[in-house]
């Protein structure tokens, strides 16, 4: 009787356990089950949503965009660096190589030339203008394309030089001639009165073949009284020009005319 009662105390104590145990089971369960009453995520489900979760977790699509931004600013920042060192220093050797030109330009200022010098100086002067007058002249009259060509070549070329003529002079205090003097105002006024073929034959047997050849002895004679390494450069720098020139100038009044140089 007593191992009866006994056996039927330890069945009540089990049953009791069980339903206990069957209480705190599905208390876990309905918990699981709703994460927002807890403010956890569900154990094993991804972060998706492309933002930052409670938990601290960093989205990497925007820590990507981040850091290609910064590299972005980075780059551009070392490049317009570069780009500003080095304008800088282009900037740098155009004022250096300024104030050199100043510098050069300050010296030569108030050194008066001779009486020699000066001569030469306006002597190129006049040749220039001429070549450049008669050249404007026969672009305008001319039908001839070579003629025309080589008229075209006068005005640049001798333009070209007499502009820096005229820089050199003002420099150093000459004053230039501003009209043709009146060997070259007559082959003007002559070639102006022609036309067509005639014109063509006259303009490069005197513009062309006479007035080079002229200008080129008095710049060789010239050249052996200029003292002034100035105007001495700027001489030797008219003669293989004037040399060219003539050359050409006699091949097409031969080839065009066949006539003789000059005449």
């Amino acid at each position: 009787m007593q191992k009866n009662n006994t056996l039927k105390g330890l069945l009540a104590v089990s049953a009791v356990a069980a339903m206990f145990s069957a209480v705190g089971v599905h208390a876990q369960t309905s918990l699981g089950s709703n994460p927002s009453q807890t403010g956890t995520s569900s154990a094993g489900q991804p972060n998706t949503s492309g933002k930052t979760t409670h938990e601290g977790t960093i989205d990497n699509t925007n820590s990507t965009g981040m850091e290609n931004r910064n590299k972005q600013m980075h780059g551009t920042g070392a490049s317009s660096g570069m780009s500003d060192q080095h304008a800088g220093s282009a900037s740098s050797s155009m004022g250096a190589s300024g104030a050199g030109q100043a510098a050069a330009g300050g010296a030569a200022m108030g050194a008066k030339l001779s009486a020699s010098d000066e001569k030469a100086v306006k002597d190129m002067a006049m040749a220039d203008m001429a070549e450049v007058e008669t050249g404007k002249l026969a672009l305008s009259k001319s039908q001839n394309s070579d003629v025309k060509a080589f008229a075209q070549q006068m005005v640049d070329d001798h333009g070209q030089a007499l502009a820096k003529v005229q820089a050199l002079a003002q420099a150093r205090g000459v004053t230039l001639p501003t009209e043709l003097d009146a060997k070259h105002k007559a082959m003007s006024a002559k070639l102006e009165k022609m036309s067509g073929d005639a014109f063509d034959k006259a303009y490069m047997a005197n513009a062309g073949v006479k007035d080079h050849k002229a200008v080129l002895a008095k710049l060789k004679s010239d050249a052996k009284k200029i003292k002034d390494p100035d105007v001495k450069a700027l001489a030797d720098q008219h003669t293989p020009v004037v040399e060219q020139h003539l050359k050409s100038a006699e091949q097409m009044h031969m080839t065009k005319s066949g006539t003789t140089a000059g005449k």
